[in-house]
């Protein structure tokens, strides 16, 4: 297969990947850590109109999601390409791009904000591209 369109075709599985890892995370946060009484943290209004209510054990389960996700499709990514570093942080980076809008978009607390946009992208991108290609290498 052209390396190019390998690269392209292994980001695309793992900003795939990363997503329904992702979401897979957040549907289920709520019933590990259920979310304050009275906030319907189903709609993105609700989520928004409630987010002066959450503590910071809610806040867990939503950085688990971007790290893991990241995690995941950084490592998916490195493992099916040939470039393998680089196709992992492109994946990263798009999931960076995400992270950056949604705390735009939702007014969370700062210290959430940096945490999750220092420490769940990029560093994840990093461990998931050196996991895929340690276990591509074998």
């Amino acid at each position: 297969m052209n390396p190019t369109l390998r690269n392209i075709l292994a980001i695309i599985a793992g900003i795939a990947a990363g997503s329904v890892v992702n979401m897979g995370i957040v549907m289920i946060s709520g019933s590990v850590i259920p979310p304050p009484e009275g906030v319907d943290a189903t709609t993105y209004e609700g989520l928004k109109a409630s987010m002066h209510l959450m503590e910071p054990k809610h806040f867990v389960f939503p950085f688990l999601a971007h790290a893991i996700g990241t995690l995941a499709g950084a490592f998916l990514a490195a493992r099916l390409s040939v470039s393998k570093m680089r196709s992992a942080f492109i994946v990263g980076g798009f999931f960076l791009l995400g992270g950056i809008a949604n705390t735009m978009m939702l007014p969370s607390p700062v210290w959430f904000s940096i945490t999750d946009l220092v420490g769940a992208y990029l560093p994840m991108a990093w461990l998931g591209g050196k996991a895929g290609t340690r276990t591509s290498a074998a």
